[in-house]
């Protein structure tokens, strides 16, 4: 698909807004040995801050992240950045994000300028400047683990770094895999989302699409065609007679394999946990779910 054609499925598609290597499976990331992904659960904590308060385009952030008896959970954590889409905000998506952080995560979700439920100055056309708010997010994220003075200083693994989000947060999704775009972006997960212009080029890394068939906002056909593009090794959940992301929120149908499908991805991607890969194909192997893959091309 061309450039031009994908601005303008991208404007059509937002247009009713967004509110709530090798094989994919069992195959190596080019990643560094990771130490072990953690068996159980964590407890969750929670805190916001806003970066660049005083700029022309400040950023509030909710981060999720491990804790225990003590605060945050010892040892470093893999990043996730996750996105929301528009008139969202980050803590509609907790049911997701928290359990992310339950499995060892630390999970940064920015409230966009223009593009969350209460924007003084909303516009979609934002979407294309929020993949260099990811970057300042993550610069930042580096920032705190080097502050003595922040809880999260020396819990932050950023040379694990992996890129979520739903919808318009998808879109930005992709458009953080341009081309020189840093190793350290390991994977990507796009929800309900698409590709912008540029995206999927650079460091190839393994992208999870995951897409209702019946998504009347972005259709199916929108995933597919980023997923076609990408050159690292992807995958593509199919969430069976859904829409535009209902499968998100806990209790509703596809919830289930939609949390392991894209738990067991970040394990993968970030912690180079194999099992976690080899586990992919039977995460969805569900009556509303059909997953498939391919190797990197």
């Amino acid at each position: 698909m061309g450039a031009g054609r994908l601005v303008a499925v991208l404007v059509t598609a937002l247009l009713a807004g967004c509110a709530p290597a090798s094989a994919v499976a069992g195959g190596s990331t080019g990643a560094p040995a990771a130490r072990r992904a953690p068996e159980g659960s964590y407890t969750v904590g929670v805190r916001t801050l806003t970066l660049d308060p005083r700029s022309a385009r400040p950023l509030p952030v909710t981060l999720w992240y491990p804790t225990g008896t003590d605060g945050v959970a010892a040892g470093r954590f893999p990043v996730v950045v996750y996105s929301h889409g528009l008139h969202s905000r980050p803590e509609l998506h907790a049911g997701l994000t928290t359990r992310w952080a339950a499995a060892g995560f630390v999970v940064a979700a920015p409230a966009y300028p223009h593009t969350r439920s209460d924007a003084a100055h909303f516009t979609r056309a934002d979407v294309r400047n929020q993949p260099a708010d990811g970057w300042r997010l993550i610069r930042h994220l580096g920032r705190l683990d080097r502050d003595p003075g922040d809880p999260l200083a020396g819990h932050l693994d950023l040379a694990s770094v992996a890129a979520a989000g739903h919808s318009a947060g998808g879109f930005t999704t992709s458009g953080m895999f341009t081309e020189g775009h840093p190793t350290r972006l390991r994977a990507g997960i796009v929800i309900a989302g698409g590709g912008l212009p540029g995206s999927f080029a650079g460091p190839s890394a393994p992208v999870l699409f995951v897409h209702g068939t019946a998504d009347p906002v972005v259709p199916v056909t929108v995933g597919r065609a980023a997923y076609a593009r990408t050159r690292g090794p992807a995958a593509f959940l199919s969430v069976v007679g859904q829409g535009h992301g209902e499968y998100l929120t806990p209790d509703r149908p596809g919830f289930t394999p939609v949390l392991a499908t894209t738990t067991d991805f970040l394990r993968w991607t970030l912690y180079g946990d194999s099992t976690a890969g080899a586990r992919l194909p039977l995460d969805a192997r569900t009556a509303l779910t059909r997953y498939e893959s391919r190797p990197a091309r």
